[in-house]
């Protein structure tokens, strides 16, 4: 049986684990917003048309801010289509996702939804078709109280008091070709520093993301974070980072993609540093890894090829991933790296949250359920407090298929008031793992519960044939006994610990 030994230790922690990073994302593509969280016909809904059993889901799974409208959908997007009486909204083409758009729900609606949930709206601007006056026009009908054209118009519109945005993104994966309004480098990069200080001039303590590569397999990566950040440095907050995960035919690989995104973190932070000792600046720039999850983009890939001319669907079934309980392992292993980075990932949001490749989904006029990648994220988010520990680990590795040899048990431990979480993932394939845990260097009382996901089938799933198949299962062989805590982690399982 392989064997891993964990210390941990007050006195080496890794950073603060800043709550934005158990963020969501919302998009308008496929499902999410209509027929997802947004069905007044369903039996749930509220007096604003939301589904009320959506909003319970959203606020089990934890999530803290909210990316919106998109993703690709922004890069086309007219924020104006989306405030003022809905039955004078226009409806528009969705070229991202080939659909129409019918602008039902906008800022206001989605901020009533955003207050039913208890969530932070971060909003994206439109840098792909539009640009720096659309922007800045955006921030001032949303945060300016009264006595201009545009804050007026929002009063008008039915909110007296400003929205209060106070993080804001910069476009959208303007380095990839698929996105309206592809630029260079060079060229957006000159556009979202004007954007970040038009911006700044009406709200100088806002909090700003620029696009960094939507993945690390980009041929830019890298040196487009370099050239972006090189013209708006002074300008920004934090710098973006996408990355999606699929399984394939490579389960190995799969279950190792938290290597990967070590490594995409680490060059980010890299590239923005070198840009830091370029300009001799004291200002640090932290990212924001505002799109990551588990997708089946070749599903993606083969569905467009569908698209005709005359067919623009409101809300089609896009993206609408059925999770197994290898992909809940991988979220699990995602969220440990996360964890891992506590010091620079300031944000990041799941992507999404309904339906669209989302950890919850619906049924129009049925019901609601918890995918599997649900659990690793509901837990993590309700444990993960604190400080985040380094976590001195030695044991046996597995085969990690494209990234070679790699730690059998991958592992991410936090702290807060005496109480600690420890976060793990066995990737072997068929044994079990034992893990003993040294908590000598903290001073935590108290006993351990041990909960998380496994199956003796990687692929079963939650849909609507059966909606609780697999969920959360508590581990009951993990004893502490003094400062020792041990546990045996089932094959290609995720677990997360309370201790105290």
């Amino acid at each position: 049986m392989p064997r891993t030994h964990l210390v941990l230790d007050a006195a080496f922690t890794v950073g603060p684990v800043r709550r934005r990073i158990f963020g969501g994302f919302v998009e308008h593509l496929g499902r999410h917003v209509y027929d997802g969280i947004h069905e007044p016909a369903h039996e749930s809904a509220d007096e604003h048309g939301f589904r009320k059993d959506v909003i319970e889901l959203v606020k089990e799974l934890g999530v803290t801010t909210i990316r919106y409208p998109g993703g690709n959908f922004v890069s086309g997007y007219k924020w104006e289509d989306g405030v003022g009486p809905v039955d004078q909204r226009p409806r528009r083409l969705d070229l991202a996702w080939h659909s129409t758009e019918t602008n039902e729900v906008g800022l206001h609606e989605f901020q009533q939804w955003l207050d039913s949930v208890g969530s932070e709206m971060m909003l994206a601007v439109n840098l792909g078709t539009r640009g720096t006056d659309a922007a800045i026009e955006l921030l001032e009908y949303a945060n300016i109280r009264s006595g201009t054209a545009l804050a007026d118009q929002r009063r008008a519109n039915g909110r007296e008091e400003p929205f209060g945005i106070t993080m804001w993104c910069l476009g959208n994966e303007m380095d990839g070709p698929w996105q309206l309004g592809h630029k260079n480098a060079d060229d957006y990069g000159k556009l979202a520093a004007m954007t970040a200080k038009g911006m700044r001039q009406i709200q100088p303590d806002l909090e700003l993301v620029i696009c960094g590569s939507s993945g690390a397999s980009m041929p830019t990566f890298g040196e487009w974070e370099r050239t972006v950040l090189e013209h708006a440095y002074d300008d920004v907050d934090y710098i973006s980072a996408h990355a999606y995960y699929e399984e394939g035919t490579d389960m190995p690989t799969f279950l190792a993609s938290g290597v990967n995104m070590d490594r995409f973190i680490d060059t980010v932070t890299t590239a923005a540093d070198h840009v830091k000792a370029h300009k001799k600046s004291d200002k640090r720039i932290d990212i924001s890894f505002d799109e990551w999850n588990v997708w089946s983009i070749s599903k993606w890939n083969e569905q467009q090829k569908e698209f005709t001319l005359d067919e623009w669907p409101v809300a089609p079934r896009l993206l609408e991933d059925v999770y197994t309980v290898a992909d809940a392992v991988v979220v699990g292993g995602l969220l440990i790296s996360l964890l891992r980075h506590a010091d620079r990932v300031a944000s990041a949001s799941i992507a999404q949250l309904v339906n669209v490749i989302g950890p919850i989904m619906t049924e129009p006029g049925g019901e609601a359920w918890r995918q599997t990648t649900f659990f690793p994220f509901s837990l993590t988010s309700r444990l993960a407090h604190g400080t985040s520990l380094q976590v001195i680990a030695s044991g046996d590795t597995v085969d990690g298929g494209t990234y070679g040899e790699v730690p059998v048990v991958d592992s991410a431990a936090t702290i807060e008031d005496g109480k600690a979480a420890v976060f793990l993932v066995n990737r072997h394939p068929s044994e079990s793992t034992t893990v003993t845990i040294d908590l000598s260097g903290l001073d935590v009382t108290g006993d351990v519960h041990a909960e998380g996901v496994w199956d003796d089938d990687l692929h079963a799933v939650n849909d609507l044939t059966n909606t609780s198949r697999v969920g959360l299962r508590t581990n009951e062989s993990a004893r502490r006994e003094g400062d020792t805590v041990t546990i045996e982690l089932p094959p290609v399982s995720w677990t997360a610990l309370s201790i105290g």
